[in-house]
């Protein structure tokens, strides 16, 4: 199995795996997070189609609507 780093936790993935794929697995809703992906901001419409690799960076923040 391989691994990636999210938000500095080593998480075990199946590759190959899209940052969705990842998202959906871990009961994220890719519409309400903002994804850092080896540094880089991510575009919540690339989710589907960038894929992770062993070793990769994801910062993954929820996002919450609040007043």
């Amino acid at each position: 199995m391989d691994f990636i780093i999210a938000n500095g936790q080593r998480e075990e993935v199946r590759l190959p795996c899209t940052i969705e794929a990842f998202l959906v697995s871990r009961g994220l809703a890719p519409r309400h997070v903002v994804v850092e992906h080896n540094g880089d901001a991510v575009l919540n419409w690339e989710f589907a189609s960038r894929s992770l690799a062993s070793g990769d960076r994801l910062e993954v923040v929820r996002i919450v609507a609040g007043g």
